[in-house]
Protein backbone atom coordinates (compact mmCIF):
# COMPACT_ATOMS: atom_id res chain seq x y z
CA UNK A 1 0.00 0.00 0.00
CA UNK A 2 2.65 2.51 1.17
CA UNK A 3 4.59 2.25 -1.97
CA UNK A 4 2.11 3.57 -4.85
CA UNK A 5 1.29 6.50 -1.60
CA UNK A 6 0.69 9.83 -2.89
CA UNK A 7 2.58 12.70 -0.10
CA UNK A 8 -0.54 13.60 2.18
CA UNK A 9 -0.94 17.14 2.80
CA UNK A 10 -2.48 18.82 6.47
CA UNK A 11 -5.99 19.07 4.92
CA UNK A 12 -5.85 15.49 3.38
CA UNK A 13 -4.18 14.16 6.33
CA UNK A 14 -6.40 15.55 9.36
CA UNK A 15 -9.20 17.38 7.72
CA UNK A 16 -10.51 15.57 4.78
CA UNK A 17 -8.91 12.11 5.90
CA UNK A 18 -10.08 8.86 4.39
CA UNK A 19 -8.29 7.01 7.07
CA UNK A 20 -10.78 5.00 9.35
CA UNK A 21 -8.33 5.60 12.02
CA UNK A 22 -8.10 9.53 11.96
CA UNK A 23 -11.90 9.17 11.64
CA UNK A 24 -12.59 7.63 14.29
CA UNK A 25 -10.49 10.31 16.41
CA UNK A 26 -12.20 12.80 14.37
CA UNK A 27 -15.47 11.45 15.48
CA UNK A 28 -14.11 11.05 19.10
CA UNK A 29 -12.86 14.54 19.74
CA UNK A 30 -16.80 15.94 18.36
CA UNK A 31 -18.28 13.59 20.46
CA UNK A 32 -16.03 14.80 23.22
CA UNK A 33 -16.75 18.56 22.55
CA UNK A 34 -20.57 18.14 22.02
CA UNK A 35 -20.26 16.23 25.54
CA UNK A 36 -19.29 19.19 27.13
CA UNK A 37 -21.68 21.16 26.12
CA UNK A 38 -24.43 18.29 27.13
CA UNK A 39 -22.93 17.65 30.83
CA UNK A 40 -22.73 21.44 31.72
CA UNK A 41 -26.43 21.94 30.57
CA UNK A 42 -27.63 18.74 32.93
CA UNK A 43 -25.66 20.97 35.35
CA UNK A 44 -27.39 24.43 34.74
CA UNK A 45 -30.78 23.09 35.08
CA UNK A 46 -29.76 20.81 38.06
CA UNK A 47 -28.79 24.16 39.92
CA UNK A 48 -32.40 25.20 38.77
CA UNK A 49 -33.87 22.16 40.28
CA UNK A 50 -31.85 22.28 43.38
CA UNK A 51 -32.52 25.97 44.67
CA UNK A 52 -35.73 26.63 42.16
CA UNK A 53 -35.70 30.43 42.88
CA UNK A 54 -32.11 31.41 43.66
CA UNK A 55 -29.71 33.73 41.40
CA UNK A 56 -26.66 32.62 39.53
CA UNK A 57 -23.95 34.27 37.95
CA UNK A 58 -23.05 31.78 36.08
CA UNK A 59 -26.90 31.50 34.78
CA UNK A 60 -26.43 34.86 34.11
CA UNK A 61 -23.64 34.68 31.84
CA UNK A 62 -25.09 31.54 29.52
CA UNK A 63 -28.49 32.36 29.08
CA UNK A 64 -28.58 35.87 28.70
CA UNK A 65 -31.69 37.22 27.72
CA UNK A 66 -33.46 33.81 28.93
CA UNK A 67 -33.25 34.85 32.38
CA UNK A 68 -34.18 37.14 34.85
CA UNK A 69 -31.54 38.60 37.59
CA UNK A 70 -29.99 35.12 37.22
CA UNK A 71 -32.97 33.04 37.99
CA UNK A 72 -33.58 30.58 34.99
CA UNK A 73 -36.64 30.89 32.52
CA UNK A 74 -39.10 28.15 32.35
CA UNK A 75 -38.72 27.61 28.47
CA UNK A 76 -35.18 28.28 28.79
CA UNK A 77 -34.88 25.33 31.13
CA UNK A 78 -37.34 22.75 28.96
CA UNK A 79 -34.86 23.68 26.29
CA UNK A 80 -31.86 22.52 28.34
CA UNK A 81 -33.54 19.68 29.31
CA UNK A 82 -34.58 19.07 25.37
CA UNK A 83 -30.96 19.48 24.10
CA UNK A 84 -29.17 18.29 26.50
CA UNK A 85 -30.96 14.94 25.93
CA UNK A 86 -30.59 15.29 22.39
CA UNK A 87 -26.72 15.94 22.28
CA UNK A 88 -26.34 13.08 24.57
CA UNK A 89 -28.34 10.36 22.98
CA UNK A 90 -27.23 10.93 19.29
CA UNK A 91 -24.25 13.37 19.55
CA UNK A 92 -22.05 11.66 22.24
CA UNK A 93 -22.77 8.34 22.74
CA UNK A 94 -24.01 7.16 18.97
CA UNK A 95 -21.01 9.06 17.53
CA UNK A 96 -18.65 8.19 20.73
CA UNK A 97 -19.01 4.76 20.54
CA UNK A 98 -20.26 3.78 17.00
CA UNK A 99 -18.53 6.12 15.01
CA UNK A 100 -15.43 6.26 17.04
CA UNK A 101 -14.46 2.44 17.58
CA UNK A 102 -16.59 0.92 14.85
CA UNK A 103 -14.34 3.17 12.37
CA UNK A 104 -11.66 2.09 14.77
CA UNK A 105 -11.75 -1.35 15.36
CA UNK A 106 -13.70 -2.83 12.12
CA UNK A 107 -10.72 -2.52 9.86
CA UNK A 108 -7.70 -3.44 12.36
CA UNK A 109 -9.93 -6.27 14.35
CA UNK A 110 -11.10 -8.25 10.93
CA UNK A 111 -7.61 -7.44 9.39
CA UNK A 112 -8.83 -5.20 7.01
CA UNK A 113 -6.49 -2.26 4.77
CA UNK A 114 -9.47 0.50 5.72
CA UNK A 115 -13.66 0.34 5.45
CA UNK A 116 -15.17 -1.09 1.69
CA UNK A 117 -15.74 2.99 1.34
CA UNK A 118 -13.54 5.56 2.55
CA UNK A 119 -14.95 8.41 0.58
CA UNK A 120 -18.46 7.43 2.28
CA UNK A 121 -16.82 7.00 5.90
CA UNK A 122 -15.60 10.49 5.17
CA UNK A 123 -18.95 11.68 4.27
CA UNK A 124 -20.04 10.51 7.13
CA UNK A 125 -18.31 11.90 9.64
CA UNK A 126 -18.67 15.72 7.85
CA UNK A 127 -22.52 15.00 7.88
CA UNK A 128 -22.41 14.17 11.52
CA UNK A 129 -19.93 17.21 12.24
CA UNK A 130 -22.39 19.98 9.90
CA UNK A 131 -25.13 17.89 11.76
CA UNK A 132 -23.67 18.94 15.26
CA UNK A 133 -22.93 22.73 14.34
CA UNK A 134 -25.95 23.41 13.56
CA UNK A 135 -27.54 21.40 16.54
CA UNK A 136 -25.33 24.12 18.69
CA UNK A 137 -26.75 27.20 16.16
CA UNK A 138 -29.91 25.94 17.15
CA UNK A 139 -29.18 27.15 21.03
CA UNK A 140 -28.32 30.70 19.94
CA UNK A 141 -31.68 31.19 18.16
CA UNK A 142 -33.39 34.47 19.54
CA UNK A 143 -37.13 32.64 20.78
CA UNK A 144 -34.50 29.79 22.00
CA UNK A 145 -33.87 26.71 20.94
CA UNK A 146 -36.46 23.26 20.82
CA UNK A 147 -38.15 22.95 24.16
CA UNK A 148 -40.55 20.18 23.40
CA UNK A 149 -38.16 17.16 25.42
CA UNK A 150 -35.96 15.30 23.64
CA UNK A 151 -38.94 13.00 22.16
CA UNK A 152 -40.27 16.27 20.90
CA UNK A 153 -44.44 14.93 20.76
CA UNK A 154 -46.66 16.92 18.80
CA UNK A 155 -48.72 18.94 19.23
CA UNK A 156 -46.02 21.44 20.77
CA UNK A 157 -43.34 20.49 18.44
CA UNK A 158 -45.89 20.82 15.58
CA UNK A 159 -47.14 24.73 16.26
CA UNK A 160 -44.73 27.32 16.14
CA UNK A 161 -47.20 29.30 17.91
CA UNK A 162 -47.50 26.39 20.82
CA UNK A 163 -44.11 27.43 22.83
CA UNK A 164 -41.18 29.67 21.92
CA UNK A 165 -39.02 26.92 21.26
CA UNK A 166 -41.42 25.64 18.72
CA UNK A 167 -40.16 28.24 16.22
CA UNK A 168 -36.53 28.87 14.77
CA UNK A 169 -34.64 26.43 17.01
CA UNK A 170 -37.39 23.50 16.46
CA UNK A 171 -36.60 23.83 12.23
CA UNK A 172 -32.75 23.43 13.42
CA UNK A 173 -33.59 20.47 15.24
CA UNK A 174 -34.99 18.93 12.57
CA UNK A 175 -32.60 19.93 10.17
CA UNK A 176 -29.76 18.71 12.61
CA UNK A 177 -31.40 15.36 13.25
CA UNK A 178 -32.04 14.14 9.55
CA UNK A 179 -28.22 15.28 8.37
CA UNK A 180 -27.02 12.97 11.56
CA UNK A 181 -29.51 9.92 10.28
CA UNK A 182 -27.81 10.28 6.99
CA UNK A 183 -24.60 10.39 8.30
CA UNK A 184 -25.53 7.16 10.98
CA UNK A 185 -26.92 5.05 7.79
CA UNK A 186 -24.12 5.73 4.98
CA UNK A 187 -21.21 5.09 8.22
CA UNK A 188 -23.60 1.62 9.17
CA UNK A 189 -23.86 0.50 5.93
CA UNK A 190 -20.58 0.83 5.13
CA UNK A 191 -19.86 -1.12 9.18
CA UNK A 192 -21.86 -3.98 7.77
CA UNK A 193 -20.15 -4.25 4.35
CA UNK A 194 -16.70 -4.11 5.19
CA UNK A 195 -17.35 -7.14 8.28
CA UNK A 196 -18.77 -9.05 5.56
CA UNK A 197 -16.81 -8.80 2.76
CA UNK A 198 -13.07 -7.50 3.86
CA UNK A 199 -12.44 -10.30 6.36
CA UNK A 200 -9.04 -11.61 6.13
CA UNK A 201 -8.21 -15.12 5.35
CA UNK A 202 -8.54 -17.59 8.23
CA UNK A 203 -11.39 -14.85 10.18
CA UNK A 204 -14.84 -16.55 10.16
CA UNK A 205 -16.82 -15.04 11.46
CA UNK A 206 -16.85 -17.67 15.06
CA UNK A 207 -13.29 -16.10 15.10
CA UNK A 208 -14.26 -12.57 15.46
CA UNK A 209 -13.68 -10.78 18.29
CA UNK A 210 -17.62 -9.93 20.52
CA UNK A 211 -16.53 -6.12 19.72
CA UNK A 212 -16.84 -7.26 15.63
CA UNK A 213 -20.30 -8.92 16.67
CA UNK A 214 -21.34 -6.27 18.41
CA UNK A 215 -20.58 -3.15 16.12
CA UNK A 216 -22.16 -5.33 13.48
CA UNK A 217 -25.18 -5.86 14.96
CA UNK A 218 -25.47 -1.97 16.03
CA UNK A 219 -24.82 -1.04 12.59
CA UNK A 220 -28.13 -3.87 11.36
CA UNK A 221 -30.21 -2.45 13.92
CA UNK A 222 -29.31 1.21 13.00
CA UNK A 223 -29.75 0.58 9.57
CA UNK A 224 -33.06 -1.05 10.29
CA UNK A 225 -34.57 2.11 12.76
CA UNK A 226 -33.26 4.75 12.04
CA UNK A 227 -34.92 5.40 8.71
CA UNK A 228 -38.19 5.43 10.90
CA UNK A 229 -37.49 8.07 12.60
CA UNK A 230 -36.10 9.72 9.52
CA UNK A 231 -39.70 9.23 8.06
CA UNK A 232 -41.43 10.76 11.40
CA UNK A 233 -39.35 13.87 11.41
CA UNK A 234 -40.25 14.45 7.84
CA UNK A 235 -43.86 13.98 8.48
CA UNK A 236 -43.09 16.62 11.12
CA UNK A 237 -41.75 19.00 9.19
CA UNK A 238 -44.78 18.69 6.65
CA UNK A 239 -46.83 19.47 9.39
CA UNK A 240 -45.11 22.23 10.65
CA UNK A 241 -44.13 24.24 6.87
CA UNK A 242 -46.89 22.79 4.72
CA UNK A 243 -50.61 22.56 6.28
CA UNK A 244 -50.80 18.85 6.60
CA UNK A 245 -52.10 16.89 9.72
CA UNK A 246 -50.25 13.67 10.08
CA UNK A 247 -49.91 14.38 13.70
CA UNK A 248 -52.68 16.80 14.21
CA UNK A 249 -56.52 16.98 15.37
CA UNK A 250 -58.86 18.95 16.48
CA UNK A 251 -57.09 21.72 18.22
CA UNK A 252 -57.46 25.07 19.82
CA UNK A 253 -54.87 28.14 20.60
CA UNK A 254 -56.33 30.68 22.42
CA UNK A 255 -59.83 30.54 21.80
CA UNK A 256 -58.53 29.40 17.61
CA UNK A 257 -60.41 26.80 16.55
CA UNK A 258 -57.31 25.53 14.06
CA UNK A 259 -58.11 23.58 10.44
CA UNK A 260 -56.57 20.70 11.11
CA UNK A 261 -57.93 17.32 11.14
CA UNK A 262 -58.06 13.71 11.15
CA UNK A 263 -53.88 13.40 12.39
CA UNK A 264 -52.91 11.70 15.32
CA UNK A 265 -50.46 12.00 17.77
CA UNK A 266 -50.11 8.90 18.58
CA UNK A 267 -48.67 7.92 15.47
CA UNK A 268 -45.54 10.13 16.33
CA UNK A 269 -45.21 8.09 19.50
CA UNK A 270 -44.89 4.95 17.46
CA UNK A 271 -42.81 6.12 14.94
CA UNK A 272 -40.43 7.71 17.62
CA UNK A 273 -39.77 4.78 19.71
CA UNK A 274 -39.22 2.58 16.84
CA UNK A 275 -36.25 4.19 17.01
CA UNK A 276 -36.34 5.56 20.43
CA UNK A 277 -36.23 1.79 21.72
CA UNK A 278 -33.46 0.49 19.29
CA UNK A 279 -31.54 3.61 20.04
CA UNK A 280 -30.70 2.40 23.25
CA UNK A 281 -29.21 -0.64 21.87
CA UNK A 282 -26.84 1.05 19.33
CA UNK A 283 -25.62 2.91 22.35
CA UNK A 284 -24.98 0.09 24.57
CA UNK A 285 -24.52 -2.93 22.20
CA UNK A 286 -20.77 -1.13 21.45
CA UNK A 287 -20.49 -0.54 25.11
CA UNK A 288 -20.57 -3.89 25.96
CA UNK A 289 -18.61 -5.21 22.99
CA UNK A 290 -16.23 -3.43 24.22
CA UNK A 291 -16.33 -4.78 27.40
CA UNK A 292 -16.20 -8.45 26.21
CA UNK A 293 -13.00 -7.58 24.61
CA UNK A 294 -11.64 -5.60 27.98
CA UNK A 295 -12.93 -7.64 30.58
CA UNK A 296 -11.74 -11.35 28.85
CA UNK A 297 -8.24 -9.75 27.69
CA UNK A 298 -7.70 -8.51 31.77
CA UNK A 299 -9.09 -11.77 33.37
CA UNK A 300 -6.47 -13.14 31.37
CA UNK A 301 -8.80 -15.99 30.43
CA UNK A 302 -11.13 -16.14 27.74
CA UNK A 303 -14.63 -15.30 27.39
CA UNK A 304 -16.80 -17.47 29.06
CA UNK A 305 -19.82 -18.98 26.80
CA UNK A 306 -18.48 -17.04 23.27
CA UNK A 307 -21.53 -18.22 21.47
CA UNK A 308 -24.30 -17.98 23.90
CA UNK A 309 -22.48 -14.23 23.75
CA UNK A 310 -23.00 -14.24 20.03
CA UNK A 311 -26.66 -15.37 20.85
CA UNK A 312 -27.59 -12.75 23.37
CA UNK A 313 -26.55 -9.73 21.59
CA UNK A 314 -28.59 -10.79 18.63
CA UNK A 315 -32.00 -11.88 20.74
CA UNK A 316 -31.19 -8.23 21.85
CA UNK A 317 -31.58 -6.98 18.62
CA UNK A 318 -34.11 -8.87 17.12
CA UNK A 319 -36.29 -8.54 20.57
CA UNK A 320 -35.68 -4.49 20.90
CA UNK A 321 -37.39 -3.90 17.25
CA UNK A 322 -40.28 -5.67 19.39
CA UNK A 323 -40.28 -3.61 22.66
CA UNK A 324 -41.36 0.03 21.76
CA UNK A 325 -44.82 -0.06 23.55
CA UNK A 326 -43.45 0.10 26.85
CA UNK A 327 -42.81 3.84 26.52
CA UNK A 328 -46.54 4.04 25.62
CA UNK A 329 -48.35 2.23 28.23
CA UNK A 330 -50.29 5.41 29.04
CA UNK A 331 -50.85 6.51 26.01
CA UNK A 332 -54.25 5.54 25.79
CA UNK A 333 -52.80 2.06 24.15
CA UNK A 334 -55.45 -0.97 24.39
CA UNK A 335 -54.43 -3.25 27.54
CA UNK A 336 -54.30 -6.48 25.16
CA UNK A 337 -51.52 -4.12 23.07
CA UNK A 338 -49.87 -3.17 26.82
CA UNK A 339 -49.67 -6.94 27.64
CA UNK A 340 -48.12 -8.10 24.21
CA UNK A 341 -45.88 -5.55 24.78
CA UNK A 342 -45.06 -6.14 28.42
CA UNK A 343 -44.05 -9.79 27.51
CA UNK A 344 -41.65 -9.11 24.80
CA UNK A 345 -39.72 -6.60 27.00
CA UNK A 346 -39.35 -9.00 30.06
CA UNK A 347 -37.81 -11.39 27.48
CA UNK A 348 -35.14 -8.84 26.38
CA UNK A 349 -34.11 -9.41 30.07
CA UNK A 350 -33.21 -12.69 29.65
CA UNK A 351 -30.31 -12.21 26.72
CA UNK A 352 -29.32 -8.93 29.06
CA UNK A 353 -29.09 -11.36 31.97
CA UNK A 354 -26.78 -13.58 30.00
CA UNK A 355 -24.05 -10.89 29.25
CA UNK A 356 -23.83 -9.80 33.22
CA UNK A 357 -23.79 -13.26 33.68
CA UNK A 358 -21.16 -13.99 31.31
CA UNK A 359 -18.74 -11.00 32.16
CA UNK A 360 -19.07 -11.81 36.04
CA UNK A 361 -18.15 -15.56 35.08
CA UNK A 362 -15.16 -14.36 33.26
CA UNK A 363 -14.05 -12.44 35.87
CA UNK A 364 -14.37 -15.48 38.08
CA UNK A 365 -10.93 -16.63 39.56
CA UNK A 366 -9.11 -14.43 36.75
CA UNK A 367 -5.81 -13.16 36.68
CA UNK A 368 -7.23 -9.55 37.67
CA UNK A 369 -5.18 -6.55 36.11
CA UNK A 370 -6.92 -3.38 37.34
CA UNK A 371 -5.93 -0.81 34.80
CA UNK A 372 -8.43 2.35 34.25
CA UNK A 373 -10.08 0.40 31.35
CA UNK A 374 -10.90 -2.75 33.37
CA UNK A 375 -12.34 -0.93 36.14
CA UNK A 376 -14.48 0.94 33.80
CA UNK A 377 -15.46 -2.11 32.45
CA UNK A 378 -16.71 -3.75 35.81
CA UNK A 379 -18.34 -0.21 36.51
CA UNK A 380 -20.55 -0.91 32.99
CA UNK A 381 -21.11 -4.35 34.27
CA UNK A 382 -22.53 -2.90 37.55
CA UNK A 383 -24.35 -0.14 36.92
CA UNK A 384 -25.66 -2.45 33.94
CA UNK A 385 -27.20 -4.87 36.08
CA UNK A 386 -28.59 -1.97 38.78
CA UNK A 387 -30.15 0.11 35.73
CA UNK A 388 -31.66 -3.00 33.92
CA UNK A 389 -33.43 -4.17 37.17
CA UNK A 390 -35.72 -0.72 37.39
CA UNK A 391 -36.18 -2.10 33.66
CA UNK A 392 -38.77 -4.88 35.08
CA UNK A 393 -40.94 -2.89 36.77
CA UNK A 394 -40.86 -0.05 33.91
CA UNK A 395 -41.57 -2.78 31.81
CA UNK A 396 -44.85 -4.44 33.17
CA UNK A 397 -47.66 -2.00 32.05
CA UNK A 398 -49.41 -2.57 35.53
CA UNK A 399 -46.06 -1.25 37.65
CA UNK A 400 -44.94 0.98 34.79
CA UNK A 401 -48.35 3.12 34.95
CA UNK A 402 -47.84 4.34 39.00
CA UNK A 403 -44.04 5.73 37.87
CA UNK A 404 -44.68 6.50 34.69
CA UNK A 405 -43.07 9.77 33.87
CA UNK A 406 -41.34 10.43 37.23
CA UNK A 407 -37.92 10.48 38.11
CA UNK A 408 -38.00 6.53 38.93
CA UNK A 409 -38.08 6.75 34.78
CA UNK A 410 -35.23 8.88 34.79
CA UNK A 411 -33.11 6.93 37.46
CA UNK A 412 -33.34 3.90 35.12
CA UNK A 413 -32.42 5.27 31.64
CA UNK A 414 -29.48 6.72 32.82
CA UNK A 415 -27.80 4.45 34.74
CA UNK A 416 -28.68 1.44 31.76
CA UNK A 417 -28.23 3.91 28.83
CA UNK A 418 -26.38 7.17 30.19
CA UNK A 419 -23.66 5.90 32.65
CA UNK A 420 -23.15 2.42 31.14
CA UNK A 421 -22.70 3.42 27.52
CA UNK A 422 -20.68 6.62 29.25
CA UNK A 423 -18.46 3.76 31.20
CA UNK A 424 -17.97 1.76 28.06
CA UNK A 425 -16.83 4.62 26.28
CA UNK A 426 -13.97 5.38 28.92
CA UNK A 427 -13.08 1.97 29.21
CA UNK A 428 -13.09 2.14 25.44
CA UNK A 429 -10.59 4.84 24.91
CA UNK A 430 -8.21 3.94 27.89
CA UNK A 431 -7.48 0.66 26.19
CA UNK A 432 -7.56 1.72 22.75
CA UNK A 433 -5.50 5.17 23.45
CA UNK A 434 -2.29 3.24 22.87
CA UNK A 435 -3.40 2.39 19.32
CA UNK A 436 -5.05 5.84 18.81
CA UNK A 437 -2.12 7.84 19.60
CA UNK A 438 0.62 5.69 20.39
CA UNK A 439 0.94 6.72 23.46
CA UNK A 440 -0.30 5.72 27.43
CA UNK A 441 -2.50 7.53 29.28
CA UNK A 442 -1.92 8.59 33.10
CA UNK A 443 -3.09 5.39 35.37
CA UNK A 444 -3.10 7.62 38.49
CA UNK A 445 -5.17 10.12 36.90
CA UNK A 446 -7.50 7.54 35.24
CA UNK A 447 -7.85 5.39 38.47
CA UNK A 448 -9.11 9.01 39.92
CA UNK A 449 -11.53 9.48 37.13
CA UNK A 450 -13.17 6.50 37.93
CA UNK A 451 -13.97 6.47 41.32
CA UNK A 452 -15.21 9.73 40.98
CA UNK A 453 -16.94 9.14 38.14
CA UNK A 454 -18.85 6.06 39.23
CA UNK A 455 -19.49 7.93 42.94
CA UNK A 456 -20.77 10.81 41.27
CA UNK A 457 -23.02 8.84 38.80
CA UNK A 458 -24.85 6.36 41.99
CA UNK A 459 -24.92 9.69 43.84
CA UNK A 460 -26.84 10.81 40.89
CA UNK A 461 -29.20 8.68 40.26
CA UNK A 462 -29.58 6.22 43.12
CA UNK A 463 -31.83 8.27 45.06
CA UNK A 464 -33.85 9.17 42.09
CA UNK A 465 -35.42 6.20 41.80
CA UNK A 466 -36.81 7.07 46.06
CA UNK A 467 -38.43 10.27 45.20
CA UNK A 468 -39.50 8.88 41.73
CA UNK A 469 -41.28 6.13 43.81
CA UNK A 470 -42.33 9.21 46.08
CA UNK A 471 -44.87 10.72 42.84
CA UNK A 472 -42.01 12.92 41.75
CA UNK A 473 -42.85 14.04 38.06
CA UNK A 474 -40.08 14.42 35.57
CA UNK A 475 -39.22 17.81 33.50
CA UNK A 476 -40.61 19.95 35.99
CA UNK A 477 -39.50 23.59 36.33
CA UNK A 478 -40.15 23.89 39.97
CA UNK A 479 -41.84 21.96 42.47
CA UNK A 480 -42.11 24.45 45.25
CA UNK A 481 -46.18 25.18 44.04
CA UNK A 482 -46.93 21.46 45.21
CA UNK A 483 -46.51 21.16 49.12
CA UNK A 484 -46.49 17.02 49.09
CA UNK A 485 -43.04 17.41 47.39
CA UNK A 486 -41.56 19.41 49.66
CA UNK A 487 -39.80 16.54 51.74
CA UNK A 488 -37.72 15.49 48.60
CA UNK A 489 -36.28 18.80 48.19
CA UNK A 490 -33.34 17.97 49.78
CA UNK A 491 -32.71 15.08 48.12
CA UNK A 492 -32.91 17.44 45.06
CA UNK A 493 -29.96 19.31 46.40
CA UNK A 494 -27.83 15.81 46.61
CA UNK A 495 -28.63 14.96 43.32
CA UNK A 496 -27.30 18.67 42.60
CA UNK A 497 -23.81 18.61 44.29
CA UNK A 498 -23.28 15.02 43.43
CA UNK A 499 -24.14 16.23 39.49
CA UNK A 500 -21.59 19.11 39.88
CA UNK A 501 -18.70 16.65 41.37
CA UNK A 502 -19.24 14.12 38.40
CA UNK A 503 -19.11 16.95 36.17
CA UNK A 504 -16.04 18.85 37.39
CA UNK A 505 -14.14 14.79 37.46
CA UNK A 506 -14.75 14.59 33.69
CA UNK A 507 -11.89 17.24 33.84
CA UNK A 508 -9.62 15.20 35.13
CA UNK A 509 -10.35 13.16 31.96
CA UNK A 510 -9.41 15.17 29.08
CA UNK A 511 -6.98 17.28 30.78
CA UNK A 512 -5.43 13.39 31.33
CA UNK A 513 -6.75 13.00 26.91
CA UNK A 514 -5.04 15.77 25.86
CA UNK A 515 -1.89 15.86 28.04
CA UNK A 516 -1.34 12.55 26.95
CA UNK A 517 -1.64 12.80 23.26
CA UNK A 518 1.46 14.91 23.09
CA UNK A 519 3.34 14.26 26.40
CA UNK A 520 2.35 10.40 27.51
CA UNK A 521 4.43 7.49 27.97
CA UNK A 522 5.26 6.06 23.86
CA UNK A 523 3.19 2.82 24.26
CA UNK A 524 4.62 -0.47 23.16
CA UNK A 525 3.20 -2.53 20.53
CA UNK A 526 0.55 -4.99 22.56
CA UNK A 527 0.80 -3.10 25.98
CA UNK A 528 -2.21 -5.48 27.21
CA UNK A 529 -0.31 -8.53 25.97
CA UNK A 530 -3.80 -8.99 23.69
CA UNK A 531 -4.28 -11.45 21.24
CA UNK A 532 -6.34 -9.58 18.49
CA UNK A 533 -5.11 -8.27 15.00
CA UNK A 534 -5.36 -4.82 16.17
CA UNK A 535 -1.78 -5.10 18.50
CA UNK A 536 0.01 -6.85 15.37
CA UNK A 537 0.21 -3.42 13.49
CA UNK A 538 2.90 -1.08 13.65
CA UNK A 539 2.60 1.90 16.68
CA UNK A 540 3.42 4.47 14.10
CA UNK A 541 0.01 4.92 11.73
CA UNK A 542 0.43 3.39 8.38
CA UNK A 543 -2.36 4.20 5.63
CA UNK A 544 -3.42 0.61 5.21
CA UNK A 545 -2.50 -0.38 8.80
CA UNK A 546 -0.04 -3.32 7.82
CA UNK A 547 3.46 -3.10 6.10
CA UNK A 548 3.52 -5.64 3.51
CA UNK A 549 1.50 -8.49 3.76
CA UNK A 550 -2.00 -9.02 5.51
CA UNK A 551 -1.90 -11.44 8.52
CA UNK A 552 -3.61 -14.50 8.15
CA UNK A 553 -5.95 -15.70 11.12
CA UNK A 554 -5.81 -19.32 12.69
CA UNK A 555 -7.69 -19.45 16.29
CA UNK A 556 -9.91 -17.20 17.74
CA UNK A 557 -9.67 -14.21 19.95
CA UNK A 558 -9.62 -15.27 23.41
CA UNK A 559 -6.58 -17.97 23.89
CA UNK A 560 -5.76 -16.60 27.12
CA UNK A 561 -3.81 -18.63 29.93
CA UNK A 562 -4.37 -22.03 27.36
CA UNK A 563 -2.12 -24.89 28.86
CA UNK A 564 -1.52 -28.39 28.43
CA UNK A 565 -2.26 -31.40 30.34
CA UNK A 566 0.82 -31.01 32.80
CA UNK A 567 -0.56 -27.45 33.12
CA UNK A 568 2.14 -25.26 31.32
CA UNK A 569 1.58 -22.59 29.20
CA UNK A 570 0.83 -24.33 25.18
CA UNK A 571 3.17 -21.40 23.54
CA UNK A 572 5.14 -20.04 26.71
CA UNK A 573 2.89 -17.27 27.14
CA UNK A 574 -0.30 -16.73 28.71
CA UNK A 575 -1.61 -15.24 25.55
CA UNK A 576 -1.44 -16.45 22.10
CA UNK A 577 -1.88 -13.87 19.13
CA UNK A 578 -4.75 -14.90 16.42
CA UNK A 579 -2.13 -15.29 13.86
CA UNK A 580 -0.06 -17.55 15.40
CA UNK A 581 -0.51 -21.12 13.61
CA UNK A 582 -2.40 -24.13 15.54
CA UNK A 583 0.55 -26.54 17.54
CA UNK A 584 -0.32 -30.20 16.94
CA UNK A 585 -2.48 -32.17 19.11
CA UNK A 586 -4.04 -28.44 20.01
CA UNK A 587 -7.94 -27.56 20.05
CA UNK A 588 -8.84 -25.42 16.93
CA UNK A 589 -11.46 -23.16 18.36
Amino acid sequence: MSEHHHKETFVTKYIFSQDHKMISKQFLVTGMFMGIIGVFMSMLFRMQIAWPEKSFSIIEAFLGPHQTDGVMNPDMYLALVTIHGTIMVFFVLTAGLSGTFSNLLIPLQIGARDMASGFLNMISYWLFFLSSIIMVISLFVEAGPASAGWTIYPPLSALPQAIPGSGAGMTLWLVSMAIFIASSLIGSLNYIVTIFNLRTKGMKMTRMPLTMWAFFITAIIGVVSFPVLLSAALLLIFDRSFGTSFYLSDIFIQGEVLHYQGGSPVLFEHLFWFLGHPEVYIVLLPALGITSEIIATNSRKPIFGYRAMIGSIMAIAFLSTIVWGHHMFISGMNPFLGSVFTFTTLLIAIPSAVKAFNYITTLWKGNLQMNPAMLFSIGLVSTFVTGGLTGLVLGDSALDINVHDTYFVVAHFHLVMGVSAILGMFAGVYHWFPKMYGKMMNKTLGYWHFWLTLIAAYGVFFPMHFIGLAGLPRRYYTNTNFPMFDDVADVNVVITLFAILGGLAQLLFLANFFISIYRGKKAEQNPWKSNTLEWTTPVEHIHGNWPGKIPEVHRWAYDYSKVDENGEYIHGEDFVLQTVPLKDGEDPS
